[in-house]
């Protein structure tokens, strides 16, 4: 059985720096099993965009996943990356070219964060130079203080740290393609939501072409501008927008697949940045609390936010807490609830449960401050999902919709 998927191109192409990938005819049979564990694939992925391969286990996705950068050879077909065939040439060399992320970073224990990171470039022969503002350059681009963290073995990371230099030493030669297998699979819960947020935040500065796994429907939702549900086989059943997916899934298949409350979860496609933020009062390290409080006080405000010397939050003390302080302090507040533009409201939601504010701080490119969401934005936001859900969940979608056959 062939199946075909053909997508359309998205957005500003002169933005693109990722690679359009074709799987023609692509099929893996193991020795000793009658059936394929992939079988004739055909499937076209838009340079530049983000596709999901979700289905359940054993269909055949991680396979189909690792066939890109041959980590596992095809039994037959083709792989074309960009214009170029890349079915017969060095598997090495091909590796080189692409990014590969999977769960838990996968870092060599024995290095540094700076000495992972440099391992495909010293393979392309970059010097020394060029290696280390490279390291910088991408250590700032995870959100991860070079100064801090360059010369740090992976045992004295957290877990979504290790996932950030993952993510860094994958980008490290500027790959078009980056390839991820589950890769927020191994971290809790609120790591994994603004691992997620890192990524799509990423993937707006670089454009790159990136194909994830995953079992988690709602991260696909999220993440993807594509999403393709594999049944047994890697057969394609659905290669859709998440919003037509969701709006008019193509058959009970992919109803079961998607579960319950499907019109909820068109809640994560609405995004931090598509509603209104409220204003804060700022604040700088050092200041007498005494007059940020007055400045609180002034706005009607409950809190203040204490931006850092590059404009990112490190605290949001309330005016209780102000009350009681002489100074700011420049220590960083981990309970603090923040969450990017690019986050889902479900997301910002789940952060607000946390804290007893009602409300998150929301963070830009590179994690600047741009202001606050309030919890009764989001319930606002619920309710509109939940009328349309109870109108017509199936009306017109938003997207364009990917022609999809099967032959054989």
């Amino acid at each position: 059985m062939s199946d075909t998927a053909t997508a359309l191109p998205q957005g500003d192409e002169s933005q693109i720096t990722g690679k359009s990938i074709r799987l023609e005819g692509v099929t893996k049979r193991y020795p000793g099993q009658t059936t394929p564990a992939v079988d004739g694939v055909t499937l076209e992925i838009p340079a530049g965009q983000v596709v999901m391969l979700v289905g359940p286990s054993g269909c055949g996705k991680t396979t189909t996943l690792k066939m890109i950068n041959r980590l596992i050879e095809p039994t037959d077909g083709r792989i074309v990356l960009g214009d170029e065939d890349v079915t017969d040439i060095d598997g090495d060399q091909l590796r080189r070219r692409i990014g590969y992320v999977i769960q838990a970073g996968g870092l060599f224990p024995h290095m540094t964060v700076a000495q992972n990171i440099a391992i495909v470039p010293k393979m392309l022969g970059w010097d020394a130079q060029r290696i280390e503002e490279r390291t910088t350059e991408l250590l700032d681009l995870v959100s991860l203080d070079p100064d801090t963290y360059r010369d740090r073995y992976p045992k004295e990371l957290s877990g979504g740290q290790q996932q950030r230099v993952g993510v860094a030493r994958a980008l490290a030669a500027d790959p078009p393609v980056l390839l991820m297998d589950e890769p927020f699979g191994a971290v809790d819960p609120i790591t994994r939501q603004r691992l997620q947020d890192e990524l799509i935040r990423i993937q707006h500065e670089l454009r790159k072409t990136i194909v994830i796994v995953t079992h988690d429907f709602d991260e696909a939702v999220k993440l993807g501008d594509w999403i393709v549900i594999f049944r047994e086989g890697a057969q394609i059943v659905q290669y859709d927008t998440p919003e037509r997916i969701l709006a008019e899934p193509a058959d009970e298949f992919v109803e079961s697949f998607i579960g319950s409350g499907a019109g909820l979860k068109q809640l994560n496609l609405r995004r931090v940045r598509d509603v209104e933020l409220r204003e804060a009062v700022t604040a700088r390290p050092g200041e007498a609390a005494a007059d940020v409080l007055a400045r609180v006080e002034q706005a009607k405000h409950g809190h203040a936010v204490i931006l850092d010397e590059r404009d990112r939050p490190i605290g949001w003390p309330s005016r209780r807490q102000l009350s009681r302080l002489t100074t700011l302090a420049d220590a960083v507040d981990e309970t603090t609830p923040i969450v990017g533009q690019d986050a889902t409201l479900n997301d910002a939601l789940d952060e607000m449960l946390v804290s007893s504010a009602g409300a998150a701080i929301v963070t830009g490119r590179r994690g600047v401050f741009v202001g606050v969401i309030t919890v009764e934005v989001v319930m606002e936001a619920i309710r509109a999902v939940r009328d349309a859900a109870g109108d017509d969940i199936g009306g017109a979608p938003v997207g364009t919709n990917a022609e999809v056959t099967q032959d054989g």
